[in-house]
């Protein structure tokens, strides 16, 4: 948790309307805007096998001499939501029906969840636990998959009797506690959230449809804090619900809106060592971040039609790893893009306009 007066710093960007982007395309966005000190930049975007290639040169003499093409080849489709851990990305591709690993530590992509006994079928939500573990929602199977960090089939939570329509998972870090996300049907009373043990158990259904404290009108998202606390993305109700690790209602934070901490259009939640909550919009096109108590402290990306850093077309999942960095899913540009937090040293070059090294 921040303390009051690091809060307070966050929160001076927040307090008046940021200052106007112009048109020019900014190779290296940073946020917030000057005068305000920068704590986030752009780093890196992914799309294909080549964005991870330690040696640039030496893919181009190997495509020259071979002539494959193949890892300049866009590794997934439609990304729905991704997450991050120990340099490892897994995104879940809902067109293509798997999961796309980016492994940075090692240069290579690999991908699963295309075979039987995990094969999947609509793979939206995505999380892991403190061993690297996979947990996918798939909505179309109507269960949880569990997959090791290479992608081996472990087991499955839930299935078509338990479970409507899940399109979020979250769980400790223990692995101990698996929260599915029941978005369910526009017709369906059964929005809510359905809890299993580590083991794949059923333990107890969170919440049914409504707008009261702890009920949930089509839930879409859902993470879990270092503490246990359980964020719920409940986008219908345009908010934030946090839980008690056992379900029961702490507080809420967000409204219907355009103004600061307002949501429209939610779509992915994520929260960080820090307890900071991360929400990702797709009608703002922006991720907006909250301290746990629900306050903003900053908003990263803008809407935009042209396919540039920090700009974004169709914001999906939101994901922040052990180093902080942020990684945003855009359907519509089709790419993850990685936002790092920002050094010391490295905030005065760029409030002086100098562009930091790759």
């Amino acid at each position: 948790m921040l303390k009051s007066g690091v809060a307070a710093l966050w929160l001076a960007g927040c307090t008046t309307p940021p200052p106007r982007i112009d048109d020019k395309i900014d190779h290296q966005p940073f946020w917030p805007r000057p005068p305000d000190r920068p704590r986030f930049v752009y780093e890196h975007t992914l799309r294909a096998p080549a964005d991870i290639l330690a040696d640039v040169k030496e893919l181009q003499l190997l495509q020259t001499l071979t002539g494959d093409q193949s890892a300049n080849n866009p590794a997934f489709e439609k990304p729905a939501a991704v997450a991050a851990r120990q340099g490892r990305i897994y995104v879940t591709d809902s067109v293509k029906r798997r999961v796309v690993a980016f492994d940075v530590p090692r240069r290579r992509v690999f991908v699963f969840g295309w075979r039987t006994p995990g094969q999947l079928q609509k793979p939206l939500g995505l999380a892991l636990d403190a061993r690297s573990a996979v947990y996918v929602a798939d909505s179309s199977l109507r269960r949880i998959m569990m997959y090791d960090a290479w992608g081996l089939f472990v087991r499955h939570f839930g299935d078509p009797t338990t479970l409507e329509r899940p399109t979020g998972i979250a769980v400790n870090a223990e692995g101990t506690r698996v929260y599915a996300i029941d978005r369910a049907s526009n017709e369906s009373d059964q929005h809510r959230v359905v809890m299993f043990d580590g083991e794949g158990r059923f333990l107890r259904e969170i919440g049914k449809r409504g707008s009261r404290e702890g009920e949930f009108n089509v839930p879409v998202a859902g993470a879990c804090a270092p503490d246990g606390t359980l964020y719920v993305l409940d986008a219908g109700n345009f908010r934030v619900q946090a839980l008690t690790p056992d379900g029961e209602f702490r507080h809420s934070f967000g409204g219907v809106g355009v103004g600061f901490g307002d949501l429209a259009r939610p779509r992915g939640i994520a929260v960080d060592g820090q307890g900071l909550v991360y929400v990702s919009d797709a009608s703002f096109n922006n991720v907006q971040i909250f301290n746990p108590q629900g306050q903003l402290l900053l908003a990263i990306g803008q809407v935009s039609r042209t396919d540039a850093p920090g700009r974004y077309g169709l914001v999906s999942g939101v994901a922040v790893d052990e180093t902080g960095r942020i990684y945003v899913a855009d359907q519509f540009f089709n790419k993850i893009e990685v936002v790092r937090p920002v050094k010391d040293a490295e905030a005065d070059l760029l409030l002086k306009g100098e562009r930091l090294a790759g």
